[in-house]
């Protein structure tokens, strides 16, 4: 099974899926601000950019996978990624956006951003966070990295350990992947499919929709 990208109609590019059900919608700001929600973001069939000024991570690890599912127009959609995952993650400054292009009703392109963890509020953390990425640009640490070991070699979904293989994915047994016991990332910019996490906390979170495209992430 490959990595998922949920479809659905052309309405839904117009926020992020933070949860699986459409019913739990509505305990999202609740379950945040409560600090402690199990969380899906992804679009369909689109990217989304993510900027941050550090994401510090415990127990990293990296493979290929593919990102799946259909696009707007139903057609099958399958993506090349590097899924990155962290055991724990704490991050400054997130921002998340996604734009909508040409909606109807002469709205045209409609961005939506997401913040957290600004000046005055406490870092994003994430457990069990995994990303799957498209694009990546950061100044990068490491502490002992391991380059270049097989995705084979990386904890399958149900043995113990900190973190390994995302659960509901698979990578090749062959391919490539690494892993390292602590990673510091600086000035991130990237492009996901999707961001999951088994607890995301999101101090000061704002949700903003913006006419255009003059207000994404970067």
């Amino acid at each position: 099974m490959s990595s998922q990208v949920r479809g659905g109609t052309r309405w839904k590019r117009f926020a992020l899926v933070m949860v699986p059900s459409v019913a739990a919608t509505a305990a999202v700001g609740i379950g945040l601000a409560q600090g402690a929600l199990a969380a899906s973001f992804s679009v369909s069939g689109q990217e989304f950019k993510v900027q941050a000024k550090e994401l510090k991570g415990r127990d990293f690890v990296q493979y290929g996978s593919v990102a799946s599912g259909k696009t707007l127009d139903g057609k099958p959609m399958n993506a090349p990624v590097a899924v990155s995952g962290f055991s724990e993650a704490w991050i400054t400054n997130m921002c998340q956006s996604v734009v909508t292009p040409d909606l109807p009703f002469g709205l045209g392109s409609v961005t939506l951003r997401l913040e957290a963890g600004g000046e005055g509020h406490k870092r994003v953390y994430a457990k069990d966070l995994y990303l799957d990425v498209s694009e990546l640009d950061a100044d990068a640490k490491f502490k002992n990295i391991d380059i270049g070991v097989a995705a084979g070699s990386l904890k399958k979904p149900d043995e113990p350990g900190a973190i390994g293989i995302q659960p509901g994915t698979r990578a090749d047994e062959e391919g490539f992947a690494q892993r390292a016991d602590e990673a510091l990332l600086t000035n991130v910019r990237q492009k996901a499919w999707a961001t999951t996490a088994g607890t995301f906390n999101l101090s000061g979170l704002k949700l903003r929709l913006h006419q255009g495209t003059e207000e994404e992430c970067y």
